[in-house]
């Protein structure tokens, strides 16, 4: 190895500074460096899942909703009431669902689980209650890393892995 080869070996490593996060953290799948299988059970729950058992669990509210209140598309205020009791019970859904359970009625129709990634058995009501907080306005859940886990999830310190 002559001067001119030694030399650009050594100043190629310095000056392409150290890896970044997106190299650092890059892995053949989401969930490999927290050592859960590729695919099937245990693995990490594919976003298009996770958005379907969401609009699941919308739909369901908003059907329990119009049980309650009968609106009127052409009265705007009837409209708003229906839509803020909609959501309402869909967080009452949620966080019973995550905290007791794991899941909600439209996670259980696709698959899936909530699990906290300290191990505990159950998510909790209080974590559930601040994860659930955090979908509501949507951008969180919207920002994910490589494992497939929102700024909600990261927060509550839970994850969303696939049942079956």
């Amino acid at each position: 190895m002559n001067d001119t080869q030694r030399s650009s070996r050594w100043t190629g490593s310095w000056l392409s500074g150290p890896p970044t996060a997106d190299q650092a953290d890059r892995q053949a799948y989401p969930g490999e460096r927290l050592e859960l299988p590729e695919s099937g059970k245990g693995s990490v729950a594919s976003m298009g899942r996770k958005l379907g058992a969401l609009l699941v669990d919308l739909v369901i509210a908003g059907l329990i909703g119009a049980l309650f209140l009968r609106a009127n598309p052409t009265d705007t205020p009837a409209m708003l009431q229906q839509n803020y009791v909609s959501v309402g019970i869909w967080y009452v859904i949620t966080v019973i669902g995550h905290g007791f359970f794991g899941f909600t009625p439209g996670m259980a129709l696709l698959g899936l689980r909530v699990v906290r990634m300290d191990g505990t058995q159950l998510v909790g009501v209080p974590r559930a209650a601040l994860r659930t907080l955090l979908i509501a306005p949507i951008v969180p859940a919207c920002v994910w890393n490589s494992d497939n886990r929102g700024l909600h999830d990261r927060a509550s310190g839970t994850m969303v892995l696939n049942a079956r």
